[in-house]
């Protein structure tokens, strides 16, 4: 019977080393999968903690005052109350010069530029009529963006420093009654447009309220101010003694009625 050939052995040579046995496919996946998932649930991790940070009320404060800053620093630099030396761009007429006013109007309010200067603006732009018309539009537009920037940008941060008791009684009034005190607060001249809308996105109103007792409390006064301005180049004609009678009279009953409710509103905080 042939005997079978012997097989070879490796003997290890001192001073040299064997080379190890191949991994198995199977088990350097099986090393290699935990690996990967921690490094994907550290990824995860920071990127949930970097959202959580972008979004929270602070963040979002934050990026309210930078809007508003660019937008007061953009009023600066382009000036629109030269709409009033230099007049409309004559490229643009008809109703399409009127809604891009109202739209320039809302713009310019929600950057705290005075409303008084854009009604008159309007008025000697396009007469009683399209001014008043470009004038309510743009109000309302520019009510709606304040209010929705400060509702989602700066409320959660701003409601927990309602501690006063102005600040409270304010706060309580305008949530419970919103549309029948913002349409007082439009109906009285001297009250900073802009920073009433902002106020009034840190209470608990709504939309609608909001909207409807801006563009209804606003008609009185941006038509005085709209009518002085159409018939500003003759200042002593019938309606611009009317309109600045009003605009006088108006602002003079609006002081006499917040100094005879401070006490109430006190009260009530």
């Amino acid at each position: 019977m042939p005997v079978p050939a012997a097989v070879p052995v490796p003997v290890p040579v001192p001073g040299h080393d064997t080379a190890p046995a191949p991994m198995p496919v199977t088990a350097s996946v099986a090393l290699t999968a935990p690996v990967v998932s921690s490094v994907a649930g550290r990824r995860d991790g920071l990127a949930l903690r970097a959202g959580r940070v972008l979004l929270s009320p602070r963040s979002r404060l934050a990026l309210l005052v930078a809007v508003l800053a660019s937008a007061a620093s953009a009023v600066v630099v382009y000036e629109p109350q030269r709409l009033l030396s230099a007049g409309w761009p004559p490229q643009v007429g008809g109703a399409t010069a009127v809604a891009l006013f109202a739209v320039a109007y809302g713009l310019c309010t929600a950057a705290f530029v005075p409303r008084p200067l854009l009604n008159l603006a309007a008025g000697a732009l396009f007469g009683s009529h399209a001014g008043l018309a470009a004038a309510i539009a743009g109000t309302v537009l520019g009510a709606g963006l304040s209010f929705a920037l400060g509702r989602h940008l700066g409320r959660e941060a701003l409601r927990p420093l309602l501690r006063g008791r102005w600040l409270k009684a304010a706060d309580g009034q305008l949530s419970r009654h919103g549309f029948r005190s913002v349409l007082a607060l439009r109906l009285f001249p001297g009250i900073p447009f802009a920073a009433s809308n902002y106020c009034a996105a840190v209470s608990r109103m709504g939309y609608l309220p909001f909207l409807l007792g801006t563009g209804l409390g606003s008609v009185p006064n941006t038509a005085a101010y709209v009518f002085a301005g159409s018939s500003a180049a003759s200042p002593t004609s019938p309606v611009f003694l009317a309109s600045a009678g009003f605009i006088a009279v108006s602002a003079l009953f609006g002081a006499a009625v917040a100094w005879c409710k401070r006490h109430r509103l006190t009260r009530g905080a």
